[in-house]
């Protein structure tokens, strides 16, 4: 008899993935880790049911995270991760040779341990690298305590339930400021604007209570559903006024190759909003 894998997130209506075989199950102090492979898309992520990535389409999410606010950026050397355990994000960081450090913070040690062992095609040797430092611990407390700075810091937050409902908070982000050097980016993940509206609205605002620039981008990874996922960005700068010409130049100059989703056109393109999206974000109107 055929199993599935049924992702029952939102309020009447589900995503299945056929499950081939469940790698690993377990539950963790934080959560229930699923590891499986599925029919279509390789191996899938699961913590609480719900679908944190697959080796399918895991490429767009990562990237997309990684960098496109690095390129903006120019000059990141300095990395916080906060969240992030299967360890793509990291990988996507180091591919960036101008990087000295990359700092990851994640409070599931089960969810590292089995990304290493299941993930490897996701994660890479970035664990291994000379350059990370992993930290296994809460990421709102190290913002709060840390006497380092960072030149970007990426949120690769889940749902707002359970023990990361604190990476949705003020404080939190007030902390991620205190952190961040001049000119520093931060960037988070914000959920499917067709499902979690509301929750987009409520992290551009609080964004703009505590950052001179913020703003929303998007891009299309098929198993998150309805495919649109909005990546919030905040900053002391307007990182959709860089020109396209300084990122193409610096896309080369990083010799970045085999990435499968981003690139310098779809950078410019990313911060360009559906109409529905627009009128999500404050101060922004549908034309």
């Amino acid at each position: 008899m055929t199993k599935w894998f049924n992702e029952t997130l939102y309020s009447g209506f589900r995503q299945s993935h056929e499950i081939k075989e469940v790698l690993f199950e377990g539950k963790s102090q934080y959560q229930k880790v699923t590891v499986f492979e599925s029919a279509r898309y390789g191996r899938i992520l699961g913590l609480d049911g719900v679908v944190q990535c697959t080796e399918g389409d895991e490429f767009v999410y990562h990237e997309m995270l990684t960098h496109l606010p690095m390129l903006a950026h120019g000059k990141v050397r300095d990395v916080l991760i906060i969240g992030g355990g299967d360890g793509g994000i990291l990988e996507e960081v180091l591919k960036h040779k101008s990087v000295r450090r990359a700092t990851m913070v994640e409070i599931d040690d089960v969810v590292i341990d089995v990304s290493k062992k299941f993930l490897s095609s996701i994660c890479g040797k970035a664990f291994s690298d000379k350059r990370t430092n992993l930290i296994v611990g809460d990421g709102a407390a190290w913002v709060r305590d840390t006497e380092e700075s960072y030149d970007l810091i990426i949120v690769d937050r889940p749902d707002p339930v359970g023990p990361a409902t604190v990476l949705f908070s003020a404080e939190f982000y007030k902390n991620c400021k205190r952190v961040m050097k001049p000119g520093a980016i931060l960037v988070a993940q914000n959920g499917v604007p067709h499902m979690q509206g509301p929750e987009l609205t409520d992290a551009v605002k609080l964004f703009q209570k505590i950052w001179k620039k913020s703003g929303s981008y998007l891009a299309v990874v098929p198993t998150y559903v309805c495919g649109f996922m909005s990546l919030t960005w905040a900053s002391d700068q307007d990182i959709t006024k860089v020109p396209a010409k300084t990122v193409a130049t610096r896309f080369k100059r990083a010799g970045l190759k085999k990435l499968r989703y981003y690139n310098p056109d779809i950078a410019t393109g990313a911060f360009a909003l559906p109409n529905f999206v627009r009128q999500l974000i404050p101060g922004m109107k549908p034309y």
